[in-house]
């Protein structure tokens, strides 16, 4: 099995790039374990409480729960993944049943902030992009998905994305062996990456 960490700012195109690999990949060999199904939860917690949660900050992540997901899956066992709203800030009671296979994806932007979850990475990818360019997907996303206003965005940028981002997610770009600037538009950088996962991914 091989685990791939694949981090970068809010924005920078990261589900852009892990769906670039998949489709490159042969069929049913990936596992994607994305980071936000493991924000702690917070159902409990008033609408007022709610609104303050600091979702960039690393306290946020249930990271033990993580890192012993990847160490069953790597046993060969199947996880019951959790399921999270960010409108609830809650998580469900169901999970979702997520098995092993050759390769397994990592994405959120503060997996590579966590020495644990690093030392379970094969390889370690950071997803560069223009703060510009970050801030415009996170405004569209964030109304379209998340049911923010145009000003809720901008005043939780100002708050919590950007200095986070300069605290923790910025600095675990040292840790990268891979770092793809231009998101999901790099093609290039992609291909190369593909095809180091493709020489350790058997034949099906």
């Amino acid at each position: 099995m091989l685990i791939i960490g694949i981090a970068g700012g809010s924005g920078c195109g990261k589900s852009t790039v892990v769906k670039q690999i998949i489709k490159k990949l042969p069929k049913d060999s990936v596992t994607v374990i994305p980071q936000d199904s493991y924000y702690k939860d917070n159902g409990h917690l008033s609408p007022e409480e709610r609104a303050r949660i600091n979702f960039d900050h690393p306290s946020s992540i249930e990271f033990n729960l993580l890192v012993k997901h990847l160490d069953m899956l790597k046993a060969g066992e199947t996880i019951g993944m959790p399921i999270y709203s960010y409108l609830t800030c809650a998580r469900a009671k169901e999970t979702i049943p997520v098995h092993p296979r050759e390769v397994v994806i990592v994405e959120g932007i503060l997996i590579m902030s966590n020495p644990r979850v690093r030392d379970r990475m094969d390889i370690k990818v950071f997803v560069d992009a223009e703060p510009d360019d970050r801030l415009m997907r996170i405004i569209r996303r964030d109304i379209e998905e998340r049911g923010r206003s145009f000003v809720q965005v901008l005043d939780h940028y100002e708050k919590f994305v950007k200095p986070m981002h300069l605290q923790f997610i910025e600095p675990s770009k040292r840790y990268a062996d891979i770092i793809i600037p231009q998101g999901g538009a790099n093609h290039v950088a992609i291909d190369i990456l593909t095809s180091r996962i493709k020489m350790n991914v058997q034949s099906p």
